[in-house]
């Protein structure tokens, strides 16, 4: 076995058999708790905002968790999860972009009958107990944590909130990029990286640049992954790479047909499509409203103590009732969705611990090698897995096998819905969770 084999074994080993020991005993736990949690007319409403990768876990151990009187409420404006994982993908490949949307009624399977309740809508604003939502409802709080993540166009993120829409979104952008000979992706980071060795691969004829603003590609990873990445896309797939070139984008938007972009020697070339993958925005203008000073003036990412409870610079001892984790957040972590993942582990025993009237004390800490690691596809089935420890080591483990879909039917196992359903046509019908009742939150 390779060196980085043996290395990515063994790190992981260190955290995965402590972690199926824990994942035991809360199994267990969650069995005792749906038998002694008992539903009040009088509860406490538990507030998450964000419905993707870091809120749904947060969401799921609230039901695991939180004690007679008090129950979990999820607001999210997405009717599926969107597994944005795929979208690079699915962007390109066709026929398989309706498995990217997942049915979210397996996330509370398990939990007590009216511990969790779903609603879809979107949060517009907040007061100090309430969170006010589109449709004009207000939902009280005693606690919220925010997850609402960042918002980036395709192929990052959809528009649309239900799932025939936002298949009709990819489906759209799988005929522009066939319909298209000479394509320019804008934005060497992942998303960047693999749209483009995709594109590459699926269609060989096609004429693919990819240009980046600085002077190697994936530039928050270490030196060997943007070596690698740089010599596949080349050497491979013959991609032509421009790097230290920031053009600006045409004013068509995200995805300009016929436009033209200018490089720093004032040479002007025309493309036939010329997709945008740089410029996330967080969303976190709904806290800034009511606590202007909880926002980063630099980042626009809502600031955050060790223990992820929001800070409000202008008020450091003020203790409120909110907490925020994510890509929203700033955390000083990787912004990945393992790292929202061990975040929500975080933000959970904070928020029992206030429930139970104690000091919060569980501090976030990131994991670099676990939370930053990546697995990166650079074409068809080619992948690379990445990841980097904590003295600045690097492993790299290449692969020639990877599916075609990216193993999207494990995607739905994890979150426990039959892949069949998306095969038979059955992944519109929306569920709410365990005991929900989206109107009786």
């Amino acid at each position: 076995m390779a060196p980085d084999k043996v290395k990515l074994l063994v790190k992981s080993l260190g955290f995965f058999i402590p972690y199926l020991g824990q994942a035991t005993i809360s199994r267990v736990a969650a069995y005792c708790h749906s038998w002694t949690w008992r539903n009040t007319p009088d509860a406490k409403n538990v507030v998450v905002l964000g419905g993707s990768f870091a809120g749904i876990e947060l969401v799921k151990r609230l039901g695991e968790t939180l004690p007679t009187g008090y129950k979990a409420v999820w607001i999210e404006k997405n009717s599926h999860l969107n597994y944005s994982f795929n979208f690079p993908r699915f962007s390109v490949l066709t026929g398989h972009e309706h498995t990217a949307f997942i049915p979210y009624d397996g996330i509370a399977k398990g939990a007590p009958e009216g511990i969790f309740c779903r609603i879809q809508d979107t949060a517009v604003a907040l007061t100090d107990h309430q969170v006010l939502l589109a449709s004009g409802d207000k939902i009280d709080y005693e606690y919220l944590a925010i997850a609402t993540g960042s918002t980036q166009p395709l192929p990052v993120q959809v528009a649309s909130t239900e799932r025939s829409d936002a298949c009709h979104e990819l489906q759209s952008v799988q005929q522009t990029i066939k319909a298209s000979q000479k394509i320019a992706v804008v934005g060497g980071g992942a998303v960047g990286v693999e749209l483009a060795s995709d594109i590459k691969d699926f269609y060989p004829d096609k004429e693919v640049t990819l240009i980046h603003s600085r002077g190697q590609l994936m530039s928050h990873f270490g030196s060997r992954l943007q070596a690698y990445a740089l010599s596949v896309l080349r050497d491979e797939l013959e991609i032509r790479v421009l790097l230290n070139e920031r053009p600006n984008m045409p004013s068509a938007g995200n995805f300009a047909r016929s436009a033209s972009l200018t490089f720093s020697d004032g040479r002007e070339e025309q493309f036939d499509l010329i997709i945008g993958c740089t410029g996330q925005r967080p969303n976190s203008s709904i806290l800034k409203s009511l606590y202007p000073s909880t926002v980063s003036n630099e980042t626009s990412r809502i600031l955050v103590r060790p223990t992820l409870q929001v800070l409000n610079a202008n008020a450091p001892n003020q203790d409120l009732p909110i907490f925020s984790f994510g890509d929203v957040a700033d955390h000083g972590g990787p912004r990945m969705a393992r790292a929202g993942w061990m975040q929500s582990q975080v933000v959970l025993d904070n928020i029992l611990a206030k429930i139970h009237g104690q000091t919060p004390t569980r501090k976030y800490t990131p994991n670099v090698f676990l939370e930053g690691a990546i697995k990166l596809t650079l074409g068809k089935t080619h992948t690379v897995i990445y990841a980097m420890e904590d003295d600045g080591s690097e492993m790299l483990i290449p692969s020639r096998d990877g599916k075609l879909d990216l193993g999207i039917e494990s995607a739905w196992k994890e979150y426990g819905v039959d892949f069949k359903r998306a095969s038979e046509g059955h992944a519109d019908r929306v569920e709410v969770g365990a005991g929900a009742a989206g109107s009786q939150c």
